[in-house]
Parts: C-alpha cells; structure tokens; sequence
C-alpha cells in the first residue's frame, strides 16, 4: 500500500475522526479512494501503456455534517484540487447564492504546501470567516502555461449556518486555489512541438520545431497520449502566438488513440487536406509531441483520417528511428578570442585563427558573434560579426579574401553585441534611439528597425536570438531577464511576447547564452562569487550549475557550456557530471564562442 505523505495525513486528521473512518471504509472495501486530501495511487493504465502517465488522482468527499468551519475550508480546498476529475463536489460546500455565482474559469493559483487557517469568530456563531494564507509560488493560464510568481496570499472565506446548522461557504472568487502537492499529483510538465516558419504559411517556410512547455492535467479517462494531441491541435501558448506555424487546420479532431504491439494509431478528422509540405510538418509535430515526452517511444506512430489510412505519396507511418532535422542541426564548431582576433578551437590544446581579418589581432574590435556558413546562412565561409571602438558593427567573412565593412551605424557603447538570427540576419538593439535594428549582409541589405513596442522606455543591455531563430532574450538593466519571440512576417515582423523570466535583486546579471530553444544559460554576479544558472523559458524552471570565482562570461550550446575568466587569459569547460570547471585553452584565450546563441 503506497504511504500517504505528512501533507495528505495533515488533512485527514482536520477532517476528524469521521472523514478517516469512512476513508478507511472505503479503502479497505475498494481500494479505490481516499476522501478529501487523501491520494489515490492510480497505476499506469493498460497493464503498464507507455501512453499513459501513472499519477495520484484526489477524490474529494462533500461535507459532513458536524463540521468545523476550518475543516469546511480544508475540505472546499480539496475539492478544487479534484474538481476537473469530479466537479460536483465542489458546489455542495457553497451556498446556493454562491453556487450560482462562482465560475472555475481564470488562472489556477498554486501555492506552496505550508498552508495555514486562522479562524476569526466562534464556533457556532451565524457567520464565521476562515482565511487561507500562504505562499503563491505559481499560477497555471488558461492557454496551461506555467508561470512561477512570488508572494503572500490572504483569501479569506466568509461561511454561515445554513437550515441544518452546517457551515457553507457565502461567496467564493473565481479560480481553482491548488498547491503544489496537488500539482505535482495531477499535472506534468509537457512539451509541445510546432514548427518556426510563417504562420499560414502551412509549413512552407518551416525547417526546424519549436518547444512549446505547458502543464497538462492528466485524465482518469483518457490516454495522456491523447491529451497531448488534443492540446497540440489548439496551437500554441501566448508566448509563441503569431510567431509559429501549427499544420493542424482549425477543426481538426481526435476521434481516438489506441496502441498495438508495436504502433500507436492516431484516428484525425476534420478539414486535413494531405500535401507534402504539410505531411512532413504533421509527422514532426506528432512525433515529437509524443516521444519527447516519453510517451509512444520504440513504436511506430500511424496517422489515420476518418479511420482510412492517411496518405500523401504513401500512407503515414512513423518509425520510430526515423532520422529528423526537425530539431536542427548542431554545428560542433567552436570558438574563442583572443587579442582582438578569432581562433577556431580544437579538440586538444590552443586553436587555430581562423582565415581572413576576424584571425589577425586587433583590438578594435569586441562583441564577436558567429554564424557557420552553409549551416544557418548559406554562406560559404563563417560569417564573423563584432562591434569597433571606431563605431557601429562590422562584419566580414572567415576568408583569405575577406574584408571587415560596416553594416550598423551608432556608437559601440550604444549597440548592444550583435547576434545572428539562422537566415543570415543581424540584431542588435540601439540603446541612444531605443530601437531593435536588423540587417541582412549575405544579401545586401541595410539595417531596418523592427517594431518591439514591449521594450520601449526600458534599458535593454542584451538581445540574444535562439537558434530556432523565434524565441529572443533580453536583458533589462543588470537585475531582470525578459524572453520574446520574433512575431509577423514580411513589413509586419516585430518583437513580442515578451514576459518576465527572471528577476534578481541580490545579484547582477552579466551574462547570457542559449543552450537551445528552451534553455538559457545566465551568469550574475553575487555579494559571494558568481552564479550560473540555467532556466526553461517554458516554464521558468531553474536549475543550479557548477560555478567558479573566475566566470567572466558564458558560451553554450548542447550540452556544452564555456566560460572567459576575469584575467581575460583563459577558456574554462563545465563538466556537468563532476559539478566543476576545468581548463580547455590555457593561455591567451579572452571569450568563447558558438555559432549563434
């Protein structure tokens, strides 16, 4: 029998001696529930279906006559936390006034498990208030984006005697109030795939997915496979609309997902009208949906439409050692600095400069950003970008016949340093004009401002584009992180989206680097030495990382994560398996570099 946690203890035992009796009643005749509070273990359904994710289901019981009104309170909390599985049982603990007027709709407020009750009145009086206090460590939106906030909550709960003398709740704001027990219990961090082209453009335009990360509420009734693809067909969060492409038409539907042996089959309806582009974009998005969150790996993934099979050229079957680019292809190319010049790392010992003026000393230049040729930009030869102490940002090629040419005007302490977008595009942010500007030197085109209305009157001190060539991170001053996302196309392409990633009073961001699509990689500076982190910008999740005193800045790509030291003489590795930093180039190495990021 799976052991009930404190937390689950701590609310059967507010319930009283009742509550637990018939929880135990009920285990020992079913072994199905435990009322209000109490965790049922549900195990992975279909005899262990890897489409299915095992979970603790909360099964709330409605008031029992005789309670207090703190066990009131504590019951109604439970009650939210299974209102999705059983919303009957929510509305017994209202009156009827409030029953009437109380919606679930709205964010779900999640807070931490250290929830207290204070009781103001007496016992047996008419009315009564009872105030939840806690700590609001998250809020699940209504498009299940997960977004991690601070601060104390006071939600008061004003009860009164109804005809038999039992205490009822008299008005209840709208909104589910969980806690992070019943999170953890009852949803899972869940990414979703679409694809980075044009929205509209049916997949045309696409070459590489984009994650999307969402809490989904796992389903009593329901495969988890299925309810990843149902919320995949309802496109993507806030944060990523109007700047990805989702292939499903709008009407699309589920009419089922079921396992065989070795395949999972995927019945759609609805208005799909198959075509090459936009087979190749569904298969990516299913596939990836499915098996990134470890649901359907080792089978094939079979689409059918109406129950007929799904045909393009050939009917869709997705094995599942398929090889894919969807995910993009990494570059294991490397680079560093030094005295003003750029040299190519190797895999053992100093590096080589590579060809052209970027490889000659010369401390005019700073900033440097690098762009592989013939892996973002088409470009024969590594495009090399960097800021001059002489003004603007010069860019030339990793070649003998290569020469620096201005392409961004404006003081180098007003451009922020110059990243490279994977067409073959370079942003910057003019601090002085307080304006994003983009040019385009593979094709010849000048710098244009981009609209980005979300950081006008803020001190941007970095713009950082993903390598999936959507999602941007900003600095904001040298306390908070804000991620965007390139929205539009054509004359309408701007930034947007921008939310709040990352605040930090105590410390002092200094520097940032993508790892991926959903990961950065951010270095401050604190009163005790520097700190590394690494957050998903899904959801806000933040993991510690390896730090060193002598972190200057940061370079990160996979799985691989440098460092520049202060003394500007050294390249420095994170060895993530050991928890340290050791030496990769020992001398005469300023500042690492990957392509893009």
């Amino acid at each position: 029998m799976t052991r009930t946690s404190p937390s689950v203890l701590l609310r059967i035992r507010r319930l009283g001696v009742a509550a637990a009796v018939v929880a135990a009643l009920l285990w020992s005749s079913a072994c199905a529930v435990i009322p209000v509070g109490g965790p049922f273990p549900v195990g992975e359904a279909d005899g262990g279906d890897p489409m299915n994710k095992p979970f603790q289901r909360m099964v709330a019981i409605p008031p029992q006559a005789g309670w207090s009104p703190e066990q009131v309170v504590t019951g109604l909390q439970a009650a939210m936390a299974a209102y999705a599985d059983d919303p009957e049982i929510l509305a017994k603990y209202l009156t009827p006034e409030a029953r009437q007027a109380w919606k679930p709709g709205g964010p779900v407020t999640v807070l931490d498990n250290l929830v207290k009750y204070d009781v103001e009145g007496k016992i047996g009086d008419k009315e009564i208030t009872v105030t939840l206090s806690g700590t609001q460590v998250a809020r699940i939106e209504n498009d299940d984006t997960y977004v991690p906030t601070s601060g104390g909550v006071d939600k008061p709960f004003t009860l009164v005697k109804d005809q038999q003398g039992d205490y009822r709740v008299k008005s209840l704001v709208g909104g589910l109030l969980l806690t992070e027990a019943d999170v953890t219990r009852a949803y899972r961090p869940t990414n979703l795939y679409y694809l980075n082209g044009t929205p509209g453009s049916g997949g045309a335009n696409s070459d590489m997915l984009v994650v999307d990360r969402v809490r989904l509420r796992l389903k009593p009734t329901e495969s988890f496979a299925k309810t990843i693809i149902e919320r995949l067909l309802k496109g993507p969060s806030k944060a990523l609309q109007g700047a990805v492409e989702n292939v499903f038409p709008h009407g699309t539907r589920v009419e089922s997902v079921r396992a065989g042996d070795d395949r999972v089959v995927i019945n759609l309806s609805g208005p799909i009208d198959p075509g090459g582009i936009f087979t190749r974009g569904l298969q990516a998005q299913l596939r990836w949906s499915l098996t990134s969150n470890n649901v359907a790996n080792g089978r094939y993934i079979e689409v059918q439409l109406d129950g007929e099979p799904f045909y393009s050229s050939e009917a869709m079957t997705i094995p599942p050692n398929i090889s894919d680019p969807w995910l993009g292809t990494s570059s294991n190319a490397a680079y560093y600095t030094s005295k003003g010049a750029v040299y190519a790392m190797a895999t053992e010992g100093p590096g080589r400069p590579v060809a052209g003026p970027a490889g000659q000393a010369n401390n005019q230049y700073s900033g440097f950003a690098v762009a592989v040729g013939g892996f973002s930009v088409g470009q024969g030869a590594d495009l090399i970008a960097a800021k001059s102490s002489a003004g603007g940002i010069w860019v030339t090629t990793a070649a003998a016949d290569g020469r620096w040419q201005q392409w961004i005007q404006g003081a180098s302490a007003d451009l922020t340093p110059p990243s490279w977008h994977r067409d073959g595009t370079l942003w910057t942010y003019d601090r002085r004009n307080g304006a994003v500007l983009r040019c385009n030197p593979g094709a010849g085109r000048g710098p244009e401002r981009i609209a980005a209305p979300s950081l006008d009157g803020f001190d941007v001190t970095r713009l950082r584009i993903a390598r999936d060539g959507v999602r941007v991170a900003v600095t904001i001053g040298e306390h908070e992180i804000r991620v965007g996302a390139i929205t539009g196309s054509g004359a309408a392409i701007m930034l947007g989206n921008f939310q709040t990633l990352s605040t930090v009073d105590d410390e002092k961001i200094r520097d940032l680097a993508w790892r991926d699509g959903e990961h950065l990689v951010v270095l401050s500076q604190s009163k005790a030495g520097p700190v590394v982190k690494e957050i998903n910008v899904g959801d806000g999740t933040v993991t510690k990382l390896p730090s060193d005193t002598r972190l200057r800045t940061l370079a990160a790509q996979g799985e691989r994560i440098l460092a520049g030291t202060q003394k500007k003489n050294e390249i420095l590795e994170s060895n993530l398996d050991k928890q340290n930093w050791t030496s990769k180039i020992a001398a005469d190495a300023d500042t690492p570099l990957f392509p893009l990021g």
